[in-house]
This record gives structure tokens, sequence and C-alpha cells, in this order.
């Protein structure tokens, strides 16, 4: 889901698909808000990540990402692999 700002329930300024911040860098709001300019964030990072290949999935999205709650990650892996598995050569 491409949430917005959750308000009370939003403890920072993150937003979109990947809950990027934009006081952390991600870019502006109108930015990591458009799912395609995060998708391609995220990517970006995790290129940046050595030995992201071999990491469990939950590890390299945590080092990218940098989540106050980096277990969050595991429960959406099966859908994630559904979804690479569906779109990314298409």
């Amino acid at each position: 889901m491409n949430l917005g700002h959750l308000g009370e329930r939003n403890d920072h300024d993150s937003q979109g698909l990947f809950q990027q911040r934009p006081s952390s860098g991600w870019g502006t709001v109108e930015q990591i808000t458009d799912p395609e300019y995060s998708t391609m964030a995220f990517l970006k990072g995790l290129k940046q990540v050595d030995g992201w290949q071999e990491m469990p999935l939950t590890k390299a999205a945590q080092t990218v990402q940098v989540s106050a709650y980096p277990f969050h990650y595991a429960q959406w892996e099966t859908q994630a692999a559904d979804l690479v598995a569906k779109y990314w050569n298409n």
C-alpha cells in the first residue's frame, strides 16, 4: 500500500510503499509516494550493499531501509517473492 503520512500513528515522516523518509534523503514526498521512483530508490540502495544477493531478504531490506522494526519485513517475504517472480521480467 502506498501510504501517505499517518499522522499520530507515524512516529516520523515515513511515506510511500517503502515508508521512506524525506528527512533521510530518500527524496521529496511527491517522489517517495511515486511507486516507480520509490522502487528505483530502494533498488539503488540495495545495489550498494555488499553481498546483498546472499543475505536473507529481511537483512538486505533492513540494511537499505534502516527500520526501527527490522523483523517486520519477514512477514512480507513470500508476497514480495511472488511479485518479483510475476513481474521482474515483464
